[in-house]
């Protein structure tokens, strides 16, 4: 307990939400029926997605082996002679190391044999071509050039002259890929993929070649979806390309791993999925290998060896295929943390429905309902209850500025609202927007002395009620042009605030509100005053100089409670002429200056 036995401020008190309850069955059902749709959502997402689980990422290894033969007949020149030869390629032949999870096929191939140390003329292009030695520059060389320049220019072929360099001659020349592809037959080959994963979170491993793997079997989407043995054809064929097209420039192949694996003992699963996807663009239109926006994938490669002492060599420009091994997944298994937050992340989906309630209501609460819905659409003319519940659970308020004003005539059961400046236009004139008038609360009326409850009435004697919506002729006298009831007089404030006064109580010409008797009784009647005071004040002392004061002031109060019945709105409303200078008359000032009215903020 804290010294002096007290609790600071900040532990004394706490803010609660407010909740109102809607008897309404319709609308209880439809909550219900959404809550329970939430519901289902939640235990259906918590089942299908397993959202109960830890998940972690897999850390992976691939091994790959290709297999197959292939033949390839290909032209060389021999003694000027060009012969057709046969060779025979295996895997040694057309298979390269590459790093990361990558192999690479050779499908197609170019060829430059005999090359040695020398100087020859390059291969013709427009940047190699000359006509004299001025065209050459010695020692200058170009990243796209296949040696050093001498300075000279020599001939190639015929009557063409390229300048002359120093390189591995011949040069190689720029030829188009064979077509078709040397190995087309290479989509017959076998690749097999061995990939091992582990969960180090869950100490769990796994290997994609199950125990009982068929060293036979091969890929197939549906009937061996588990086979880790692919076809190259095969590949090509799943993801909608054409192997022997292309084969001839090469590209890039991708073969998607995707783990996802259940760990919990009581479903268990574990096994992979295999996908295909091209991964070099094959939209471009430009098809020429040469250009660096075309679909194709080669590098060059040179096999060494001397003749007669002299160190020569095979130059090979190679086309084929890369495939990426894309391994991917998660594998997931129970937790209780994991399920406590999903519950706890989930728990405000339900506040969705009576956010969708208060939707409805506002909705079909709205003007534009009430105004081009409800009197044309039978069906939806129950839906105007919300309007009720509507009432009930907003409460509107209006921004306390000091242009805001208050008029209630007695001729109109709506309040006007102005918020404006007037500039010097009479406030009888301004038309304002119509606000419904509260309900009027009589608790207070019961605390009144029983003086001024109603006589018993006699039995068999009809009862006499004023009426104030007769219309009546004003009377003639000093009334501004602006007065309905006769009863008004001009404003004592100055020119510049005259205006805020000039109001009457009625907005069509009629009898005066000060001549029925609720206003004799409640607003003029002395001792309802001094009752009033001494309710809200018990120990008020009422001295001779403050008692007009005093009652003039709570006679202003009871006639804009009356007539006002909100106290948000009386606190802005403005007293007829009329009414204020009889309560002034009944309760005068000894200097007769009075201020007027005062905005309360």
């Amino acid at each position: 307990m804290p010294a002096g036995g007290q609790f600071p401020p900040i532990c004394q008190s706490v803010k609660i939400t407010k909740v109102i309850e809607i008897q309404n069955p319709w609308i209880r059902t439809l909550k219900n029926l959404f809550t329970l749709g939430i519901f289902v959502y939640i235990c259906f997402a918590l089942v299908k997605d397993k959202l109960y689980q830890r998940k972690e990422s897999l850390i992976s290894s691939v091994h790959t082996k290709v297999k197959g033969v292939a033949e390839v007949r290909e032209e060389i020149l021999e003694n000027g002679i060009k012969k057709e030869v046969q060779r025979v390629f295996d895997t040694a032949d057309y298979t390269f190391l590459l790093q990361g999870n990558s192999f690479f096929v050779m499908t197609n191939f170019l060829k430059t044999e005999g090359q040695k140390q020398g100087l020859c003329p390059e291969h013709p292009d427009r940047r190699t071509r000359c006509s004299s030695d001025r065209n050459c520059k010695k020692g200058w060389m170009d990243p796209q050039s296949k040696g050093i320049q001498t300075g000279r220019c020599v001939v190639y072929e015929g009557n063409q002259k390229t300048c002359e360099v120093s390189a591995w001659c011949p040069t190689e020349q720029t030829k188009e890929a064979p077509r078709p592809a040397l190995l087309t037959s290479a989509e017959n080959f076998t690749v097999l993929i061995k990939n091992n994963i582990d969960f180090p979170g869950h100490n769990y491993t796994a290997r994609n070649v199950l125990p009982d793997f068929n060293i036979s079997c091969t890929f197939h989407k549906i009937q061996n979806p588990l086979c880790p043995i692919f076809r190259l054809g095969d590949i090509f064929r799943e993801t909608g390309d054409n192997f022997s097209e292309m084969a001839i420039q090469g590209g890039i192949m991708g073969i998607e791993i995707y783990w996802n694996c259940n760990l919990d003992s009581w479903s268990h699963h574990c096994r992979p999925k295999y996908s295909f996807r091209r991964l070099d663009d094959r939209t471009t239109n430009d098809s020429s290998y040469t250009s660096p926006r075309s679909p194709s994938y080669n590098f060059r490669y040179a096999r060494y060896y001397k003749e007669n002492n002299v160190e020569k060599r095979t130059l090979m420009k190679v086309f084929g295929i890369r495939f990426d091994i894309l391994v991917f997944g998660t594998g997931g298994k129970f937790d209780v943390m994991q399920l406590i937050l999903y519950i706890g992340s989930t728990l405000s989906y339900f506040g969705l429905a009576t956010v969708f309630i208060d939707f409805l209501i506002n909705t079909y609460s709205s003007t534009f309902c009430r105004s081009h819905l409800y009197p044309y659409c039978k069906c939806c003319a129950c839906c105007a209850v919300n309007e009720y519940y509507y009432a009930k659970k907003c409460e509107s308020i209006v921004e306390p500025k000091p242009t805001l004003k208050y008029v209630s005539f007695v001729d109109e059961l709506h309040i006007r609202r102005v918020d404006q400046q007037l500039l010097g236009k009479s406030l009888q004139d301004v038309k304002g927007k119509k606000v419904p008038r509260p309900l009027m609360d009589f608790t207070d009326l019961s605390r009144l002395p029983l003086s001024l409850q109603d006589p018993t009435p006699i039995p068999g004697q009809p009862e006499q009620i004023q009426l104030l919506s007769a219309e009546a002729t004003p009377t003639p006298g000093n009334s501004p042009g602006w007065c309905q009831c006769g009863n008004c007089l001009p404003s004592q404030l100055p020119e510049k605030r005259r205006s805020l006064e000039e109001l009457c109580c009625r907005k069509k010409p009629g009898a005066c509100i000060t001549t029925s008797e609720p206003f004799g009784k409640l607003i003029l009647s002395r001792r309802a005053l001094q009752f009033l005071l001494l309710y809200q004040e018990p120990l008020l002392v009422l001295d001779m100089e403050s008692t007009n004061s005093r009652l003039r002031h709570c006679a202003y109060r009871c006639y804009t409670t009356w007539r006002f019945g909100s106290q948000d709105l009386a606190d802005f409303g403005i007293l007829p002429s009329c009414c204020r200078w009889r309560i002034r008359r009944e309760f005068p000032k000894s200097d007769g200056q009075y201020s007027g009215f005062k905005s309360p903020y």
